[in-house]
């Protein structure tokens, strides 16, 4: 394996590996690289989160947008108890997920069922 030269490692006073230092050049690509989604549009760390912690995927980006559940209720012209009904269901109607991603600002494919 060839082992990158143009890498400097910056140490604490314990002698850990603190900073890695980079060429601009290769820094830029990798900010650009990591910017980059493919025209794909991506789920935020939070989301993921509250999804793993339980939360379905419609309640995790509704609460992640800081959005309540009558606010996105009336957005789809649905009563509170209904979209309550909609996050808790496993598999919504595609016609469902459609009107809630609108609701929620989202791409259907951003809002995994």
């Amino acid at each position: 394996m060839k082992r990158r030269t143009d890498l400097q490692t910056l140490r604490d006073d314990s002698g850990a590996a603190a900073y890695v230092v980079v060429p601009v050049a290769e820094y830029a690509a990798l900010v650009a690289k990591a910017r980059s989604t493919g025209g794909r549009k991506t789920i935020p760390h939070e989301v993921v989160s509250l999804m793993v912690n339980g939360f379905s995927p419609a309640r995790a980006w509704r609460e992640h947008r800081g959005l309540t559940q009558a606010r996105v209720a009336r957005h789809m012209g649905i009563t509170q108890p209904a979209l309550a009904q909609i996050e808790a269901a496993a598999h919504p109607r595609k016609a469902t997920r459609v009107r809630l991603a609108s609701a929620l600002g989202i791409t259907l494919e951003q809002l995994i069922l």
